[in-house]
């Protein structure tokens, strides 16, 4: 019975004189999740309102399921849409709304109207007490709670009447790219996914960085980790995948270094070649999926020892968050299965058994300088030779 869709957003409707351009990237975002949904769809803005219409046959659920990866709408409402015609035909419509919507009628019920039409000659409070009793005639097992309602019928006096009572609920947020641009560090484990996701929950256009090691990861590793890119890119839109052979200078780093600090110093030299690569794209800083305490190489020390590397800022939305808060936010978005997959990445085939948990700045810079003979020829020739693989999820 349903031919549009009323999207409701949340944040956007604060933000003033600018909100047109929020709007205006939400229905970019909007187009772009239903282009692969089989049918032909109009969307429009009015009055602080985004409506989406159905132009012939559409499939109703693949609909709500894309729009549910819309960040900035709160609301999906299937919505009769009708001519205004004078409160008598208003009162029919509503009466065949509910009969087709709700064959089971045994209800409590309100109505909520609003009217953005002001020259509509009844008030909202009129048109709800009206509709109200209307109701109750049309349909006697049906009862007013006017607390806590089984059923709120919604009636909006616009440039159209809006009829609806449910409202889905959106992902919330910000439309992806109203927020600038970050470089993901993107691994194959859960939590770098789920910092993608909710750093693209604030607005922020993402590309990712992933650091391969052949032989010691395979391409299933390598596979598993676009696998990633592709479910976080159903909210986030496309994203660049950057792929880097990091096996030499893994190699050299473990012939080299003292192996207690492996992992700080190798994460250094990622950190690095990432921020190379969000300078190139004019990313804004870069993220990653560090919570504090998780592992040894995200202590508050040795996160700041990364972050000497850097001067692009580095986000990282999951750093209050505890191992089973990240994970349910990984099965609500679709990537835990995934990301819990047996295939390892660099990160994990070269751990120490004793990785040094706080490091020492001024031990690890020393460390670094055995590496100075050959680190900067390896670096170029792994940015030199990176992959570069463009992960949609529509295609």
């Amino acid at each position: 019975m349903f031919k549009a869709f009323l999207i409701k957003y949340g944040e956007i409707g604060i933000k003033g004189k600018n909100r047109h351009l929020f709007e205006d990237a939400l229905v970019h975002q909007i187009k772009y999740a239903l282009k692969p949904v089989e049918g032909e769809f109009l969307i429009s803005k009015e009055q602080g309102r985004i409506y989406i219409e159905a132009l012939g046959d559409y499939d109703y659920d693949e609909v709500i399921e894309s729009l549910q990866c819309v960040f900035g709408i709160v609301g999906i409402c299937p919505v009769v849409l009708k001519e205004e015609e004078g409160f008598e035909q208003l009162a029919k419509d509503v009466m065949e709304y509910l009969d087709r919507r709700y064959p089971e009628k045994n209800k409590t019920f309100k109505v909520n109207t609003r009217r953005a039409k002001k020259s509509y000659p009844m008030t909202s409070m009129e048109v709800s007490a009206a509709l109200g009793g209307r109701i109750l005639e049309a349909f006697p097992e049906m009862k007013v709670d006017v607390h806590q309602p089984e059923l709120m019928i919604h009636v909006e006096i616009r440039k159209k009447i809006n009829i609806y009572s449910e409202m889905i609920p959106g992902p919330g947020g910000m439309p992806v790219g109203t927020n600038g641009k970050g470089m993901l560090l993107l691994s194959g484990g859960i939590d770098s996914p789920v910092a993608g996701y909710m750093i693209a929950k604030r607005g922020v256009k993402i590309d990712a960085v992933y650091f391969h090691a052949p032989p010691y990861t395979s391409e299933r590793a390598k596979q598993k980790v676009v696998d990633l890119a592709k479910i976080v890119a159903k909210y986030s839109g496309p994203i660049y995948l950057k792929v880097v052979n990091f096996t030499d200078i893994q190699m050299y780093i473990y012939e080299k270094c003292p192996h207690e600090e492996l992992t700080i110093i190798m994460r250094r030299y990622m950190m690095r070649i990432a921020e190379h690569f969000a300078r190139e794209t004019n990313s804004l800083g870069l993220i990653t999926g560090e919570s504090i305490g998780q592992v040894a190489s995200q202590t508050m020390q040795s996160l700041a020892a990364t972050n000497e590397v850097c001067q692009l800022p580095v986000y990282r939305p999951l750093i209050g968050f505890d191992k089973q808060e990240i994970i349910a936010v990984s099965e609500k978005i679709g990537t835990y299965e995934t990301s819990i997959l047996p295939y390892e990445d660099c990160c994990t085939i070269f751990v120490a058994k004793h990785p040094v948990t706080k490091p020492n700045l001024k031990i690890i810079r020393r460390s670094e300088t055995h590496l100075e003979e050959k680190i900067g020829e390896m670096v170029k020739t792994a940015i030199e030779t990176a992959e570069t693989i463009v992960v949609d999820a529509l295609s």
